[in-house]
C-alpha cells in the first residue's frame, strides 16, 4: 500500500509541476549540472528524480499540494485560475518547483524530447 501511496503521490507531483509550469507560465533559465544521455534511461532517470524531488516538496508545502491536487479534478478554466492565484500570492514556492522541472526542461531542449506525466502513465501501462 504504502508503494501505491508513493507511486500516486509521484503521479501528482509530476502532474502537479506540469500544472503550475502551464497554468502560471514563464521559465526560469537554468543550466544542467550534468547532461542526461538522449535515451531512455536517460529520460527515466531524469523523470525519476524530478517527481521524487517534487513530491518531497509537495509534502512539505501543504498548501501547493493542497491546490494542485484540487487543481486535477477542477475543470480546466477553474484549476488554472486557483493555481494562477495560489503561484501568485506563493511565488517563492513557484520559482521553487520550477527549479525542481528544469532538468526534465533542459532534456527537452538537449535532446528535442518532452517527457510529460501522460506518456509516464503509457509507459507504466504498458507494462
Amino acid at each position: 500500500m504504502k508503494s501505491m501511496n508513493t507511486t500516486v503521490r509521484r503521479g501528482i507531483a509530476g502532474v502537479v509541476a506540469t500544472c503550475a509550469l502551464g497554468v502560471v507560465g514563464g521559465t526560469v533559465a537554468m543550466p544542467a549540472a550534468s547532461a542526461a544521455p538522449c535515451n531512455a534511461s536517460g529520460y527515466a532517470n531524469t523523470a525519476s528524480g524530478v517527481l521524487g524531488e517534487a513530491g518531497r516538496y509537495l509534502d512539505a508545502h501543504p498548501g501547493a499540494n493542497d491546490v494542485l491536487t484540487r487543481a486535477a479534478t477542477q475543470p480546466a478554466g477553474e484549476a488554472e485560475s486557483s493555481v494562477r492565484a495560489y503561484f501568485t500570492a506563493n511565488t517563492n514556492e513557484y520559482f521553487d518547483l520550477q527549479r525542481i522541472v528544469a532538468p526534465l526542461k533542459d532534456l527537452r531542449n538537449q535532446c528535442g524530447v518532452s517527457v510529460s506525466p501522460a506518456q509516464l502513465q503509457m509507459l507504466i501501462d504498458e507494462l
